[in-house]
């Protein structure tokens, strides 16, 4: 195999699925992983090698780095862990096991595929690790919590990781959008109504009033970026000689990162109020 080849997650929709386009058009042996069966069968017409990856399925995790390297021969040049979701709702409505959940799916998960494929990174003397984080990576806003939570958690894990594997190297990257157009928020009301029970909560009467509507309408910036904004972004820290450590996309990922370095506290959390 000698093109260069890269692990897509997520490529179900959205992100993953422009991303992997994207590489395979320009060359790149594209390995598009998908969580559900029917996803990879879809893919594999389009001419990719499509194993199923569940980040909450340690089994699946282990067997996709496995045939993938079984592929390759047991190099990979790259991985861009993509796949994630979001459970909204207050915290205080948030079930543990929920949390918990959003935790394997945003967050442990990775950190379990990346570990599979750290050898084989580190026999060929590089690579690249790109995680796809969020404008919620840098700020909090209410919500939004457990997102919130996995994506600050992964701002953190990037950047020590970046730090350790300094003399292997091995790149890592942080891809920072804002809001894309993905199918996102679909999923995020299927979480919701998998594990917030709203009618037992004491905030039922603000569910009705407006916390609903917000759900299913959505709130805050009315523009989206289209998945392609983030490819871009991903194509330049995979070719670029010396990647960047953060590529920041959309306006609203920008202001917010000089927001946070800027204001106080409580003024930042005046401005968040407001979206």
């Amino acid at each position: 195999m000698t093109s260069r080849t890269i692990l897509v997650t997520g490529c179900s929709s959205g992100i993953g699925l422009d991303a992997a386009r994207r590489l395979k058009s320009r060359g790149w042996t594209v390995f598009a992983a998908c969580r559900a069966s029917e996803d990879c069968a879809a893919r594999a017409a389009e001419g990719f090698v499509a194993p199923r990856l569940d980040y909450q399925d340690t089994a699946s995790i282990a067997a996709a780095a496995q045939e993938v390297l079984g592929h390759t021969g047991g190099t990979l040049d790259a991985v861009f862990h993509n796949g994630a979701y979001a459970l909204p709702g207050p915290l205080e409505d948030i079930p543990t096991d929920g949390l918990r959940a959003q935790f394997e799916a945003n967050f442990l998960g990775w950190h379990d595929l990346t570990r599979a494929l750290l050898p084989a990174m580190r026999a060929q003397g590089g690579g690249r690790i790109l995680l796809n984080s969020s404008v919620l990576g840098l700020v909090g806003m209410k919500w939004r919590g457990p997102y919130v939570a996995t994506k600050f958690a992964l701002e953190g894990y990037a950047d020590v990781l970046r730090m350790e594997m300094a003399e292997t190297g091995i790149h890592v990257v942080l891809i920072e959008p804002g809001p894309i157009e993905t199918a996102f928020r679909r999923n995020a009301i299927r979480q919701f109504d998998t594990w917030v029970d709203w009618k037992s909560s004491p905030r039922r009467a603000q569910y009705e009033a407006s916390l609903l509507d917000q759900l299913h309408k959505g709130g805050g910036t009315k523009t989206q970026w289209p998945a392609s904004a983030v490819t871009d972004a991903v194509v330049t820290a995979l070719e670029a000689r010396r990647p960047k450590p953060r590529y920041r996309i959309t306006t609203p990922t920008h202001v917010m990162s000089i927001a946070r370095r800027l204001l106080p506290t409580r003024a930042l959390d005046w401005v968040l109020s407001k979206g």
